[in-house]
């Protein structure tokens, strides 16, 4: 498993600089803000689609919702945590370029905590999500499911598929093309695909679910067990970290309660 983080704490990064360079290199007449921000929507349309992709063959290679497993969930999640973590200094970068950009000041002639300031206080959400995905779905998936859930874990990769589209939409504006038919078919497809993948997907788990136990859909939130919940897999996060922080509290801080000098 390990091989699935350093890969992808190569591949990512190795993409945006390489995308960075290319894009520098070809369209002479952008800003450095053009660029970093095209390179960041490139890296993050690969690595959604990446995700898509890795969900369908998750979903349609398991026939027990809660029993199947594949070897390619906790593969993925490990190759993508590098991404989620790169694309905070990503997005950072844009931000920071954006704004030197808009109003070259002192105040942005260099990083500083106020750029950083500034960028988390405008992207807070996104932040959010990142670290979420890191601190939290990566903790659960690989460590307190007890192998269950696989089809779930991959229905939710597939969340990402939306993602390549809201890229494209981006970078046409980026380009000037945002009047254009390409411009307006690529709108519809992002809401088609938001609609069918990040709002209609969440019955159709449940219909799965229900399917194979015979549970009515409606019913299928309360016959759900606890351990099959996110609800469950949380609170078993939370209480690892009490006793973690409890042993290095009473044992002097090295994690296994030994005490240290």
């Amino acid at each position: 498993m390990l091989t699935a983080l350093l890969c992808g704490a190569v591949v990512f990064p190795g993409l945006f600089f390489s995308f960075r360079k290319g894009l520098r290199d070809t369209f002479t007449h952008w800003s450095e803000a053009d660029v970093v921000c095209v390179s960041e929507r490139l890296v993050s349309a690969i690595h959604a689609s990446l995700a898509t992709a890795a969900g369908v063959t998750v979903v349609a290679s398991c026939n027990d919702v809660m029993t199947d497993s594949h070897w390619l969930v906790n593969w993925f999640v490990l190759f993508g945590a590098p991404f989620m973590a790169f694309d905070i200094f990503a997005m950072y970068l844009s931000h920071y370029h954006t704004q030197r950009v808009r109003g070259p000041s002192s105040s942005l002639s260099g990083h500083s905590l106020q750029t950083v300031k500034a960028f988390l206080s405008k992207d807070w959400m996104l932040v959010l999500h990142h670290l979420a995905l890191l601190l939290i779905f990566m903790p659960i998936t690989l460590f307190f499911r007890r192998g269950l859930g696989d089809f779930f874990i991959g229905c939710l990769f597939t969340t990402e598929f939306s993602t390549p589209f809201v890229s494209v939409g981006k970078i046409l504006i980026q380009l000037g093309l945002d009047d254009t038919r390409l411009h307006r078919i690529n709108g519809v497809i992002i809401l088609w695909s938001f609609f069918t993948c990040r709002i209609l997907l969440f019955p159709f788990m449940y219909w799965m679910y229900g399917r194979q136990f015979g549970v009515p859909l409606h019913r299928v939130a309360f016959h759900l067990p606890l351990h099959a919940t996110w609800v469950y897999w949380f609170i078993l996060l939370l209480r690892k970290a009490k006793r973690l922080y409890l042993r290095q509290s009473r044992g002097g801080g090295d994690g296994t309660g030994r005490k240290t000098d």
